[in-house]
């Protein structure tokens, strides 16, 4: 819930130091700020990258510049060099360098919770759950609207999953069509940003469904591999628009997270052996 909160600058929650640069965070409830400061040579590729373990830079940024410039390069080919008192939008899939002298410093309103955070190292296996989303009818959707429309939504739709990752201390694995395959480190926190994703889609005029499964994955460059994931999406496929459906693995380790669930039957599964008992999360009561 939104309350009247203010912190001083000087006194970070959180210092995030990587080579060349580091990364204070603000926590405010929901919000979280990040005051980015890399010094003259940093680049992303060179600090940052070993850390993030992807190609390029997966988060969106939204900000300030307090002082600095900062060079920023998009996967099209699209640049720009950002200098003091300028606000900033930079979209996800993108390179960066300070240039010049004097470090450059920003004020992050999107990106800040997640970034430079390290990551496990490729080939290792970790227990994670395992959230996939999708748009329901996206075809008829665009069919109705028109291209033009449905762009925009779909970024719109991004947007929101991208703010509701970073709240609830997700990672985006990849972009699965009109979806998400993304990774969190504790059940409740991934069942909780699944139905905030599921009611804040609708305003966009817009369902998602949602699937769930905890498990053993590997890490790999290209992503994430293992049997977990292929039961997180097969999952997926049993939801509703606007429902959140979980395996019984999940639902066993949300006992007494507050979290309440009908039993939604047991299934099998397309490319697995057996009945699968799956659980649907329920709706609040309202009245």
């Amino acid at each position: 819930m939104a309350r009247l909160q203010h912190k001083h600058i000087d006194h970070p929650d959180e210092i995030r130091p990587y080579d060349g640069g580091r990364t204070e965070i603000f926590e405010m409830a929901d919000f979280v700020i990040g005051r980015m400061i890399m010094e003259p040579g940093w680049r992303w590729e060179k600090n940052v990258r070993p850390i993030a373990g992807t190609e390029v830079c997966t988060y969106h940024h939204l900000g300030y510049v307090e002082s600095g410039r900062l060079h920023v390069v998009m996967l099209d080919g699209t640049e720009a060099e950002l200098g003091p008192k300028e606000m900033y939008e930079i979209p996800p899939d993108h390179l960066a360098w300070v240039v010049g002298d004097e470090p450059w410093v920003g004020i992050d309103f999107r990106g800040a919770r997640s970034y430079a955070r390290p990551v496990v190292a490729s080939g290792d296996r970790i227990l994670a759950t395992i959230l996939f989303t999708d748009i329901v009818d996206s075809t008829r959707t665009l069919d109705r609207v028109g291209d033009a429309a449905w762009a925009d939504i779909l970024g719109r739709h991004h947007e929101v999953i991208q703010f509701e990752l970073d709240r609830y201390r997700g990672r985006e694995i990849e972009k699965t069509g009109d979806g998400i395959l993304a990774l969190f480190d504790g059940p409740a926190r991934a069942v909780e940003c699944a139905a905030s994703m599921t009611t804040r889609v609708r305003e966009l005029g817009i369902e998602i469904r949602a699937g769930l499964h905890t498990g053993e994955v590997e890490l790999v460059s290209e992503g994430v591999r293992g049997m977990a994931v292929h039961v997180a999406a097969r999952i997926m496929s049993l939801a509703g628009p606007g429902q959140v459906v979980v395996s019984a693995t999940t639902h066993d380790l949300l006992e007494g997270s507050g979290l309440t669930f009908e039993d939604a039957g047991q299934h099998e599964l397309k490319g697995l052996s057996g009945l699968r008992q799956v659980y649907r999360q329920a709706s609040p009561k309202t009245g």
